[in-house]
């Protein structure tokens, strides 16, 4: 068994329809978050997931639309009894922060506390995550406002593989990290300083050939505008499709 659920679609600002972009990557042995907003054990019940279950968080960076759930996630599992270590992952800026934000809550004094494990990744390109049965991740630095990884996910048994761009400026990092890919999901909130329009997004998956293209943290609610899916075509032959709040992809 392995399979993605997009938890969250939206750029920074979210609707009652879609949160902020994260997501959760499903195995036998390693339940995987990448990134973590709003209320994370709500999001992953509302999935079908127990949040017990969660072996290993991925914080690609630390802007607020990406990180904000962190602190409820860690109180809220503590006060339901987990016992059973967690293991983060991120670039040194970005964890540097994630300790010094629980510090500020004082989570050193929460009594019988489960262990957490950080793993401070260099800002290298294919830099291996994890390596389970089901899947291996890697990640490489792209082109924000300030330091963040994309990802690239390789199941083991259907030889599939998805790319993540996280939120960045069109850049040939992504372009190697998602070559050959058979599912690119790049972000679309616009062609702005560290961010991507669909557009560009569709000359990104053009150019790495990889089969399949998601757009996501693109604009909702009242700030919504064009057709997203048909900007990235007039660069991009392949299917494009808008990820979902809740939307899987099987990649068993």
């Amino acid at each position: 068994m392995a399979k993605v659920i997009v938890l969250g679609s939206s750029n920074a600002i979210p609707t009652t329809d879609h949160e902020n972009t994260h997501m959760v990557i499903v195995g036998e042995e390693r339940v995987v978050l990448v990134d973590c907003v709003s209320n994370p054990i709500l999001r992953l019940e509302k999935a079908g997931l127990d949040f017990n279950n969660l072996t290993d968080l991925i914080v690609t960076h630390f802007h607020p639309d990406h990180v904000s759930g962190l602190p409820l996630l860690l109180m809220d599992m503590w006060l339901m009894g987990r016992r059973k270590p967690l293991n983060i992952y991120g670039l040194h800026f970005t964890l540097d922060r994630v300790e010094d934000l629980m510090g500020f809550y004082g989570w050193a004094e929460w009594p019988d506390f489960f262990p957490v494990a950080f793993y401070r990744l260099p800002a290298q390109e294919m830099t291996p995550v994890i390596d389970c049965p089901d899947f291996r991740i890697f990640s490489s630095p792209v082109r924000h406002l300030l330091p963040t990884i994309g990802l690239r996910f390789e199941f083991n048994h259907s030889k599939k593989i998805m790319a993540y761009s996280s939120d960045t400026e069109p850049c040939a990092q992504v372009i190697r990290l998602s070559e050959g890919a058979d599912i690119l999901i790049h972000e679309s909130a616009g062609a702005t300083r560290g961010h991507s329009s669909a557009a560009q997004a569709g000359e990104i998956a053009s150019q790495a050939e990889v089969g399949k293209l998601y757009l996501i943290h693109y604009p909702t609610g009242k700030f919504a505008s064009g057709d997203l899916v048909a900007e990235a075509r007039q660069r991009y032959q392949g299917e494009v499709g808008l990820a979902e709040d809740f939307m899987a992809l099987d990649f068993n």
